[in-house]
Parts: structure tokens; C-alpha cells; sequence
């Protein structure tokens, strides 16, 4: 039990008890001799929770996320003998006691994993999605001085989540959230007008995705230190001008593919372990599965064939018009104009720079998902020391 008295531990000095205490974190079998008396401590695990995630909520900005993850302990063949439709994690908004929040499911509460969640959960990632010249990759990984400049990259804002989003190609909606847990899903509803521009039109390109985490949870400043004692109350997220530091940004997963590995996987015929085909179908869009470096996490992505337009035949002209006068047939065309253009351009380029007798086809690849391993994530959000990736 944390000796609590006048002076409360800060949240940085919180997560340095953490880090002591975190020997387990990543391994699969659990030698005693590893493990600290602390760490298999419920009861300590239950007062950092109490003390990182519930009593701060006061300074907590109110743009701040108040749901508190609760994961339900692992009873030997799963989190629940009796129930195997129970959720491995059960959810509760933010109250100011602790106790009375988690109720009669007080028991059930592996408070050691439920604090790892929720430092997961309460930190702030980026994704970011580049086309890269694998040729210029390559010679970056080499350790040549070559500067890794992406062809094009989209940045987009994700959260961490331990449910699964499982889409429908078809019509672009999710259709069900299932529990991912133990695995953490980062997923991009928007996946398809975000990722719309990213098209790998020469046979050079690669597909890179990168995962950083930014602040939040997982990167409290040492500066709330001098500020503790004299409050118990202590702040879920911070101020992120503060915590400009080497280490307020960590790359939890970087990989890349080729064009012709995601051609091959498109077409039915990948011999690449990395890129594994989950269904391709007669359809536009197949959904691509990715594992990352060494077999760690997975990306899925819906890969589709970019439409040559100079060999599509216009549609017929729309004879609703408005009181204005205008159109809506000339908005469709306006409209169906635009994309054919782009379809143009992915065409000429992919012309220009193919040199092999197979077609080239440009291939629009729009990320949907990253899945990564909750213990993974925290280990790195704790003890990675390398500099994040930089594209």
C-alpha cells in the first residue's frame, strides 16, 4: 500500500514506482525471481490507480476523455469461467471515489493490467501514412547518408482502444465492435476520404506507417513534482508545453512494404509472410493484412485498383435540374470530372514510370487499423529510449 500522507507522489514520480515495479511487463512465462513482492501487490497497483486516473480528475482539462478502463482478472482458461461471453474489460465514467465507482465488480478487478490500459488509453498517438522510394528506403536503413523524404504522408490523430472495429467494405461503415483485448486497435473510422490521395503509382514506391505516441498518460512532466505537496489531486493529462523533452514522442511501430508486395497480395498471389490476403473477392477494394517487424502487431488496409477513366464511357446526363437553373447532373459530372482527373494523373504517372510488360496499376491504400499487444505498448511507452522515426 502507498504511504499516503500530507505529500502526495506526483504523477512523475508515480511512474517511477511504475517502471520499478514492471519487471513482468512483455514476458511469457513469469520466473518469482523476477517478479517484486510490489508488483504482484494488488493492493499498490489499486492505490496508483487511485491516485493516476480518479483524483486528479479535478485538474483534469474537460476536453479530457473521463471513461476508466477496468480489466476483469484472468481466471487460468480466460478472464471468466462462468461467462465466456464476458468482456475481458468492463467500462465506467469518472467518479471521484474510486471504490463506489467499480462497485460490486470491486473483486473482479485485476488493478495491475487496469492501470497499463488506461496509461495506454489516456496517451495521445499520431499515425502516419507515406509513399516512400523503396530504392531511397533502402539505402537509409543502410545507414547511408540519404535523406528518407516521403513522395507524399498523411498525419492523422488516433486512439487507442481495447475494442475492435470490424468494417464493411462495401458501404465504407463498421458494422460491429468486438473486444480486442488483450490487443490495443488503433482505428481510423475515415479511413476512406482520409487516405484517399495515398496511391502507389511506380513500382518503386513503398507504403510506410508509423505509430508515435505524443503525450498525455504516459509522459508526465518532472515539473509537477514541485507542485504535489500540497494537493492530492493529480492531473490525468498535462500541460504538453511542458513536456518538451527527449522523450515526449516514441515510435511504437514503423513498417513498409513494397508496390509489388501489396500488387502480389492484390492479386491473389503474395509469397511474402509480412503481407497476408484476408479475402480477396471479385470486388473493388480487398482488405490487406500487414504484419509488422518480426511478426509484431498488425495493419490492415483496404487496397483498391485506381479505375483507368480514358477507357470509362461518361454516364447519361441527369434531367433534374434546380429552381436556379442549375443541374444536379453537372454537379455529378463536376463531381465524377475531378476523380476522373486524378484517375488520370495515377494512370500517366504509372505509365511514365513502368518498365516491366505487366500493367502497371496504381493502388490506393488507405490504412484502416493498427493492432499492437497491450504489454508491448507498455513496455515501450515506459522503458523505449531509441528517437522516434522520422518521415
Amino acid at each position: 500500500m502507498l504511504p499516503i500522507g500530507e505529500e502526495t507522489p506526483s504523477r512523475f514520480e508515480l511512474l517511477s514506482m511504475v517502471k520499478k515495479h514492471s519487471n513482468l511487463l512483455g514476458k511469457t512465462t513469469v520466473d518469482e525471481q523476477d517478479a517484486s513482492d510490489v508488483e504482484m501487490d494488488g493492493q499498490f497497483w489499486h492505490d496508483v490507480f487511485d491516485l493516476y486516473f480518479v483524483r486528479g480528475k479535478e485538474s483534469r482539462g474537460r476536453q479530457d476523455d473521463d471513461l476508466i478502463f477496468f480489466v476483469r482478472k484472468w481466471r487460468g482458461h480466460g478472464f471468466n469461467d462462468n461467462d465466456e461471453g464476458l468482456a475481458p474489460y468492463f467500462v465506467r465514467r469518472w467518479a471521484p471515489e474510486l471504490d463506489k465507482l467499480v462497485g460490486e465488480s470491486l473483486s473482479e478487478v485485476d488493478w495491475r493490467r487496469s492501470f497499463y490500459l488506461n496509461m495506454i488509453a489516456h496517451t495521445s498517438y499520431s499515425v502516419t501514412v507515406a509513399i516512400c522510394s523503396h530504392h531511397a528506403l533502402i539505402n537509409h536503413q543502410a545507414g547511408q547518408d540519404t535523406p528518407l523524404s516521403p513522395i507524399y504522408k498523411v498525419v492523422k490523430t488516433v486512439y487507442a482502444s481495447p475494442s475492435r472495429v470490424n468494417f464493411h467494405l462495401d458501404s465504407k461503415k463498421e458494422v460491429e465492435t468486438t473486444p480486442a483485448y488483450p490487443d490495443i486497435c488503433f482505428a481510423i473510422d475515415d479511413f476512406d476520404s482520409t487516405f484517399d490521395a495515398v496511391v502507389l503509382t511506380d513500382t518503386d514506391h513503398c507504403y510506410c506507417v508509423l505509430l508515435n505516441a505524443l503525450d498525455g498518460a504516459a509522459f508526465p512532466s518532472e515539473k509537477d513534482t514541485n507542485d504535489s505537496s500540497s494537493s492530492n489531486k493529480l492531473p490525468l493529462r498535462v500541460d504538453t508545453n511542458s513536456l518538451k523533452s527527449k522523450n515526449s514522442k516514441l515510435t511504437l511501430f514503423s513498417g513498409f512494404v513494397s508496390y509489388q508486395m501489396v500488387r502480389d497480395a492484390y492479386d491473389g498471389s503474395s509469397r511474402f509472410g509480412s503481407l497476408l490476403s484476408i479475402g480477396h473477392s471479385s470486388g473493388k477494394t480487398d482488405r490487406l493484412s500487414m504484419k509488422g517487424p518480426g511478426g509484431r502487431g498488425e495493419v490492415e488496409v483496404a487496397v483498391s485498383g485506381v479505375v483507368d477513366q480514358s477507357k470509362q464511357e461518361s454516364g447519361p446526363f441527369s434531367p433534374v435540374i434546380s429552381k436556379g437553373g442549375f443541374g444536379l447532373g453537372s454537379i455529378v459530372r463536376k463531381a465524377a470530372a475531378v476523380a476522373s482527373v486524378a484517375a488520370k494523373n495515377a494512370y500517366a504517372a504509372a505509365a511514365s514510370t513502368s518498365s516491366s510488360d505487366e500493367e502497371m496499376i496504381p493502388l490506393k491504400c488507405c490504412l484502416m487499423s493498427i493492432t499492437l499487444p497491450w504489454e508491448h505498448i507498455a513496455y515501450d511507452l515506459l522503458f523505449k529510449g531509441s528517437p522516434p522515426v522520422k518521415l
